[in-house]
């Protein structure tokens, strides 16, 4: 159990690295913030990249964030970076292709 005090803790199997830190890869407080940041959060979760989006949607003049663990930062912006160039026509395509599975 989790907080049995008999358990033994081992501080060599505790990740005290940042690689776990959640850092911002997407943020906006504009019109369809929302709606961009789970668009986002799709396409990262389809990836294998794990990722949260953070944000209000009771007070609509905060930002909304997706972050990801500082390890797959850079991959994560690459693949936004992709998909950002591919522009909406090649997200409908693969969109389209999935279904077709």
């Amino acid at each position: 159990m989790a907080q049995d005090p008999e358990e033994q803790h081992d501080e060599d199997q505790i990740d005290t690295s940042h690689d776990l830190d959640m850092i911002p890869l997407f943020s906006s407080s504009n019109i369809g913030a929302e709606m961009e940041a789970n668009a986002i959060h799709s396409m990262l979760t389809a990836n294998g990249i794990p990722s949260v989006v953070v944000g209000a949607t009771t007070i609509p003049s905060l930002e909304f964030q997706v972050q990801v663990p500082r390890a797959v930062a850079a991959e994560a912006e690459h693949l936004l970076e992709e998909a950002q160039a591919a522009g909406p026509e090649a997200a409908a395509e693969a969109e389209r292709a999935s279904e077709e599975q």
